[in-house]
C-alpha cells in the first residue's frame, strides 16, 4: 500500500486530480524596502497557483541568498527566515510541477553561479523544446570544456533555462538572456535576477500572465494583479508577449526579443486566476459571472435553487441565478483546511471521499430541485460523488452546469490536466457523461459563448484544452512530458 511521504498533495485522492494550477512568480526591486517580506506577501496572493513548494531569492548587491522548501508559503517561511533575507531585489515562486517531479531540488527559484556573479530564476509555464535546449547545453558544455560529471541531475525545464543563462562566460546575465530567450518555445513567464538587477520576460504568445506594478520606491512584477494589490503596488500594465524588462538603479528598460503573437490561456478566466485579478482589462470575477449568465440563457432548467461548488463555481453560479431568476444559495460548506492533505488517503478516506472537503446543508437543499454550477469536469469522479451526496441529503433533482466546455485535450503549456485517455469528455457524448455522473441534466457552456464572455478575440486565446488547436508546435511524444528529463540520460547540472 502506498505510504504518505509528508509532502503536500493537491487533492484528497491523488487518483482523482482535477486541473492542477500553474505556478506563481513574483519579483520586486525596491531599495530601502523589506523586499523579502513584500515577496512573501506577494506569494501568499499567488498561493492558489502552486502548493507544492515555495522559495524566495534576495540580493544585497554582493550576493544572492535563496531559501526554498516543500510546502505552502506559510509553512516554508517564518519571521526569522524573512528577517535574514536582506536586500534590495528579490524574486519568489510558488510551484506546482508541470516539468520534473515535486522534489526539493526542483523547487524554485533556481540558482546558478555565473562567470561574474550569479543568477536566480523563477518560471511559470512549460517549455515544449526542452530536449532541444538540452542538446544545446551539451554542445556548450563540450565547447567550454565543462565537467558534466559534477552536480545533481536537472529534471525540470527551469533548471535547463537557468543553466543556459549562466553558460556564457563572456557575457552579462542580460546579454545572455538575449541569446537564450529567442531559443525558448512554449509557455514561459519568467522572473530572474543577478546581484543588482530584476529581470522579467514573457513568451511570444503570452500564454501565462505577467504584470508590472509600481511601488513608491520601486517596481514589482507578478503573475496576477491580485499580488500587486496585496503589496500596495499600482498596476501599470501587462508585460507584453515577447517582451523583456530589466529594472535597476538606472530605472526600467524594455526590449523585444520576439514578435508578439498573443495566445493567452482561456483557462485562466475559467479557473486558474483569482476572481479579483484583472487579465486583458477584464476583471476575472465579472467574466465568470457573465459565463454563468450565458449558461442560463443557453441551458435553462426549471429549478428551485442555484448552488455553486465552492469556491471556483461561485461567480458563474451568481451569474446563472441573476439571469435565470432562480434564487442563489450556499448549499455546500467547504472545509478550507482539508484541501491540501499531508497523508496518503486510505480506502476508508476514499469512501468518505468528497465529504471531507464539502458538506451539504440539508436544510437548504432538502426537497429542492438544484442547479449545481462547477468550473470544469476532468475525470468526473468528483462530480459523480457530489451528485450522489446531494441526493442522499434530500435533493429532489440535481442539474449540473459547467462554466467551461468539455475538456478533451491535455495542456502542454503549464496546466497539468489528466492524460487524454483519462479525460471523461474525450470520446463520449454529453449525455453519456451525464449518465456517468448521475445528474438529471448536464450542460457545458459552448466555446463560442466562453470566448465572447472574455471580450478577447478568439484568435488571441489559447483554447487547446477544448479544441485541440495548439498555438505552439509540439514535438514528438517522446520529446515532451512532465518527466522528460528524468527518463533521459541527461546532462548533470548544478542544482542548488
Amino acid at each position: 500500500m502506498p505510504r504518505g511521504d509528508g509532502r503536500l498533495t493537491h487533492d484528497l485522492d491523488p487518483q482523482d486530480a482535477g486541473p492542477q494550477d500553474a505556478c506563481g512568480v513574483f519579483g520586486v526591486w525596491a531599495p530601502g524596502e523589506e523586499v523579502a517580506k513584500l515577496t512573501y506577501f506577494g506569494l501568499y496572493a499567488l498561493q492558489h497557483r502552486g502548493q507544492e513548494s515555495a522559495g524566495i531569492a534576495v540580493s544585497n548587491g554582493r550576493q544572492i541568498l535563496v531559501y526554498k522548501d516543500m510546502g505552502l508559503v506559510s509553512q516554508v517561511f517564518d519571521e526569522a527566515t524573512l528577517e535574514s533575507l536582506k536586500g534590495e531585489v528579490a524574486i519568489g515562486h510558488t510551484r506546482y510541477s508541470t516539468s520534473g517531479s515535486s522534489v526539493w531540488h526542483n523547487a524554485q527559484p533556481t540558482f546558478r553561479p555565473t562567470a561574474s556573479g550569479s543568477v536566480a530564476l523563477g518560471h511559470n509555464g512549460n517549455l515544449t523544446n526542452t530536449a532541444e535546449l538540452l542538446e544545446l547545453l551539451r554542445e556548450r558544455d563540450v565547447e567550454s570544456g565543462g565537467d558534466s560529471g559534477k552536480g545533481e541531475m536537472a529534471t525540470s525545464d527551469t533548471s535547463v533555462m537557468a543553466t543556459l543563462l549562466s553558460s556564457y562566460p563572456d557575457r552579462s546575465v542580460e546579454e545572455a538572456a538575449f541569446e537564450v530567450l529567442p531559443r525558448l518555445r512554449g509557455a514561459f513567464s519568467l522572473v530572474f535576477m543577478d546581484e543588482n538587477t530584476l529581470y522579467a520576460a514573457r513568451d511570444a504568445q503570452g500564454i501565462r500572465p505577467l504584470v508590472l506594478g509600481r511601488l513608491e520606491r520601486g517596481w514589482v512584477v507578478a503573475s496576477e494583479t491580485a499580488a500587486l494589490d496585496i503589496v500596495g503596488a499600482s498596476f501599470i500594465r501587462e508585460i507584453q508577449p515577447g517582451e523583456f524588462i530589466a529594472i535597476d538603479e538606472a530605472g526600467l528598460r524594455t526590449e523585444r526579443f520576439a514578435k508578439a503573437e498573443p495566445k493567452g490561456c482561456i483557462f485562466e478566466y475559467v479557473y486558474l486566476a483569482r476572481p479579483d485579478t484583472t487579465i486583458s482589462d477584464q476583471r476575472v470575477f465579472s467574466v465568470r459571472a457573465e459565463i454563468g449568465r450565458r449558461l442560463a440563457r443557453e441551458f435553462p432548467v426549471d429549478a428551485d435553487l442555484v448552488i455553486p461548488v465552492p469556491e471556483s463555481g461561485t461567480p458563474a453560479a451568481i451569474g446563472y441565478a441573476e439571469e435565470s431568476g432562480i434564487p442563489f444559495g450556499h448549499g455546500l460548506v467547504k472545509n478550507s483546511y482539508v484541501g491540501r492533505t499531508f497523508i496518503q488517503p486510505s480506502q476508508t478516506l476514499r469512501q468518505l471521499g468528497i465529504r471531507l472537503k464539502l458538506n451539504p446543508l440539508r436544510d437548504v437543499i432538502e426537497g429542492k430541485r438544484l442547479v449545481v454550477v462547477d468550473d470544469s469536469i476532468v475525470r468526473g469522479n468528483t462530480q459523480r460523488a457530489l451528485v450522489r451526496m446531494l441526493r442522499e441529503f434530500g435533493a429532489a433533482e440535481v442539474h449540473v452546469r459547467i462554466s467551461s466546455p468539455p475538456v478533451k485535450w491535455p495542456c502542454f503549456y503549464g496546466i497539468d490536466f489528466a492524460s487524454r485517455a483519462e479525460l471523461i469528455a474525450n470520446g463520449i457524448s454529453v449525455e453519456e457523461v451525464r449518465r456517468s455522473i448521475g445528474a438529471d441534466s448536464l450542460a457545458y457552456v459552448t466555446l463560442d459563448q466562453l470566448v465572447e464572455a472574455t471580450n478577447v478575440p478568439k484568435d488571441d486565446l489559447c483554447r487547446a484544452c477544448f479544441d485541440g488547436i495548439y498555438p505552439v508546435a509540439l514535438p514528438e511524444d517522446d520529446l515532451i512530458g512532465r518527466h522528460l528529463l528524468e527518463v533521459q540520460d541527461t546532462l548533470p547540472l548544478e542544482v542548488l
